[in-house]
């Protein structure tokens, strides 16, 4: 069988599986700034954050609420959309980076860590926390 034409990664698990896993990555991305997962994990988080990010950069209404529908907390959403997402204008593309760093122990998986090009400043409002 051929696989052309075929997008995304399926990870052996179901679609509605496969969808909690990448908007779980993403949640984490955002609200930690940089995490480790599997290389191919990470390779298709790329994929989905920058579209979000895209969105997030719009900030109208509609796009507000497609990247609360894409991550999984309302937190992590209002945080991509008023707090990194103007930090970000800067750029078109290319706002993440994936690094590949060990073998994992256990079954030799390839690991790498996912983070935002360019550095973030945590805001004021949630310093005073």
């Amino acid at each position: 069988m051929h696989r052309h034409g075929y997008k995304g990664r399926k990870f052996g698990r179901e679609r509605d599986q496969r969808k909690a896993l990448i908007k779980g990555l993403a949640t984490s991305l955002v609200l930690h700034g940089k995490i480790e997962t599997t290389f191919p994990k990470a390779k298709e988080l790329v994929r989905y954050i920058e579209k979000l990010i895209t969105k997030a950069k719009k900030g109208d209404l509609a796009n507000r609420r497609a990247v609360i529908a894409g991550l999984s907390t309302q937190e992590a959403a209002f945080k991509l959309v008023d707090e990194i997402a103007p930090q970000l204008t800067a750029r078109n593309s290319g706002h993440v980076r994936v690094k590949r760093t060990r073998l994992r122990v256990g079954d030799a998986a390839q690991m790498a860590t996912i983070e935002f090009v360019d550095e973030l400043k945590p805001s004021e409002k949630g310093e005073g926390k």
